[in-house]
């Protein structure tokens, strides 16, 4: 009985492991397919500012969480990055070839793209404002340390 119920267990943890192992192998995928596609101006960056990074925002007129979570986070980081960076919304239903060509699943979807516009991070469903902030901080060029007034103002 007990062995029966480890070898479940096992089997279980197997194949969690084998999903995320595919689903992270399926990002890395993406993510180079898109790079090694991106010689010239990929579908959806038309309108990409050279040397801003970017987040590319897959979403559609009914999607609830889009306009109630995601676009107000991609406000507030709008707000705190200013001109560093850009935030490009798609509707994936108006341009659905833009969406096929980055592999949009579901929405909302976002893609961090570096300031040379190629895509670095892949984010399926709703993203939080602070993993969005530390995904492009990786893209930006250093910022000087607040001041003491600006630490207490944000507390």
């Amino acid at each position: 009985m007990n062995s029966d119920i480890l070898y479940r267990t096992l089997l279980t943890f197997a194949i969690v492991a084998f999903g995320l192992a595919v689903f992270w192998a399926w990002n890395k995928w993406q993510l180079h397919r898109l790079r090694s596609a991106a010689q010239g101006r990929a579908p959806g960056l038309e309108g990409l500012r050279t040397g801003a990074a970017a987040v590319l925002y897959f979403t559609t007129a009914d999607c609830s969480v889009c306009r109630t979570a995601q676009r107000p986070a991609l406000e507030q980081l709008k707000a705190a990055f200013g001109e560093l960076i850009q935030v490009i919304e798609i509707n994936a239903t108006e341009r659905p070839t833009v969406a096929d060509h980055w592999g949009v699943l579901s929405v909302p979807t976002t893609f961090i793209i570096d300031p040379q516009g190629q895509p670095r991070r892949v984010n399926h469903g709703l993203t939080s404002r602070a993993k969005l902030a530390v995904q492009l901080a990786e893209f930006l060029p250093p910022q000087p340390p607040a001041s003491a007034a600006e630490q207490l103002a944000a507390k």
